[in-house]
């Protein structure tokens, strides 16, 4: 898994709230354990037409808005069925941050899981941010999850509280099978124990 350090780019505001999974990546997707090929399909109903066109006035559609990296969302993001394709879709895309005031608890472990860090802030703080976002391709923020900030493009500073484990484990590019890794010669050893203790196993 990529690490995540710093950040400093573009975010896309989306003040919509109780945002779902089946929004984010609509089930009939969900055909593939992959975790690429899901960002073409990424807000699927609301970003494109029946004919396949684009809708122009979505945000990720506008030209300021389709490198984002970050992602100002309303309140309950990642809410509805547990898919962690959800998570998958978003990071296919190219976001790395969703700054929300709350995440669905699935949802908001599976970013962390995948390399996005799901930022927490209070309502009046996310309206500062979603105001920055607001300003398009020429306002950059930059998120450090070292110094757990979040710094707006006018260089006003934001703090946020996360996890200390789920943190050092961006910090580290560390997923479940990366936690793993860490313990492989503690696990060879006791394989190796197991195997002489119990020949007949």
């Amino acid at each position: 898994m990529e690490k995540f350090e710093k950040l400093t780019g573009i975010a896309a505001p989306m003040p919509l709230v109780n945002i779902d999974t089946d929004m984010i990546i609509p089930k009939r997707f969900l055909k593939s354990i992959k975790r690429t090929g899901f960002g073409v399909s990424l807000f699927d109903e609301m970003r494109y037409n029946r004919d396949g066109t684009e809708i122009e006035d979505f945000v990720l559609n506008k030209p300021q808005y389709r490198e984002a990296e970050i992602l100002v969302a309303g309140d309950n993001f990642g809410c509805g069925s547990s898919r962690e394709h959800a998570p998958w879709a978003i990071k296919d895309f190219g976001i790395k941050c969703v700054i929300s005031t709350s995440f669905a608890d699935i949802f908001f472990n599976n970013c962390f899981k995948n390399g996005i860090l799901p930022i927490v802030l209070p309502q009046e703080q996310v309206d500062v941010l979603m105001k920055d976002a607001e300003k398009g391709q020429n306002a950059r923020m930059t998120v450090d999850l070292e110094a757990q900030t979040v710094t707006t493009s006018d260089g006003e500073t934001i703090s946020f509280e996360v996890d200390a484990f789920k943190k050092h484990c961006l910090l580290q590019g560390l997923d479940d099978i990366g936690l793993s890794m860490e313990k492989v010669s503690s696990i060879d050893s006791f394989e190796e124990q197991a195997a002489q203790a119990r020949p007949w196993v």
